[in-house]
């Protein structure tokens, strides 16, 4: 009788245990981290950087998921990680660049013979990643988000302007990547051949920390 009480108390003090010995991943970890999910957290500082995801294409299109407008196979943005806390939570992030090759851009935009630059303007912004994702970039105070197309045309150089209030995208863990669909940017100035409204649409993958790739958690 006194056996079985003994090793029924201990069977007790073990289940009470279990709790103490969890892995300290399945308690949390930080939103960023590197090694996997729940993996070494990202430091304050680290630079990120991707270029667009292989065989994939950013582009900027009149019109939501649209095919005429202009067309990108080489795209990079950098970011610095400013916060990173413990997950659930959400991430915080300097964008210092984001970059379009212009030899890798194309138009199919009737009177247009080619691309000359497209620049983000206004940088840095703001970039905050969530836990479950989300992705959402805004640009300083009193500022927009700002793309300046330049266009070689039959009528000679040609520049539009376009603007956002804020853009939205996905992070993903299945590829480490970034994805933004369909953003919505308004003509601030331009002739008639830059249409008037550039729809943007991209992907970028892996997203890397000193060449280690980034998860969400």
């Amino acid at each position: 009788m006194r056996t079985r009480s003994v090793l029924t108390l201990a069977a007790a003090v073990a289940a009470l245990s279990l709790p103490a010995i969890v892995p300290a991943s399945a308690a949390g970890g930080a939103v960023l981290t590197t090694g996997g999910p729940g993996g070494t957290p990202v430091a304050v500082g680290d630079v990120l950087t991707a270029s667009l995801a292989s065989g994939t294409r950013a582009t900027f299109s009149s019109s939501a998921s649209g095919s005429s407008g202009v067309s990108c196979t080489s795209s990079t943005f950098t970011a610095t990680v400013t916060g990173n806390p413990n997950a659930p939570g959400t991430a915080t992030e300097s964008v210092t660049g984001h970059t379009f090759d212009s030899a890798s851009c194309t138009s199919n935009v009737t009177g247009v013979l080619g691309v000359s630059g497209i620049t983000i303007d206004n940088l840095p912004y703001v970039a905050t990643v969530a836990s479950d994702g989300t992705l959402t970039v805004t640009p300083p105070s009193g500022s927009a988000i700002q793309a300046t197309v330049k266009l070689r045309t039959l009528l000679g150089s040609v520049t539009c302007v376009y603007k956002a209030a804020a853009l939205t995208g996905k992070a993903d863990n299945a590829a480490n990547s970034i994805t933004f669909t369909d953003q919505q940017f308004g003509k601030a100035s331009g002739s008639s051949l830059c249409f008037a409204n550039g729809y943007f649409t991209a992907q970028y993958a892996p997203v890397t920390d000193a060449g280690a790739t980034v998860y969400v958690n």
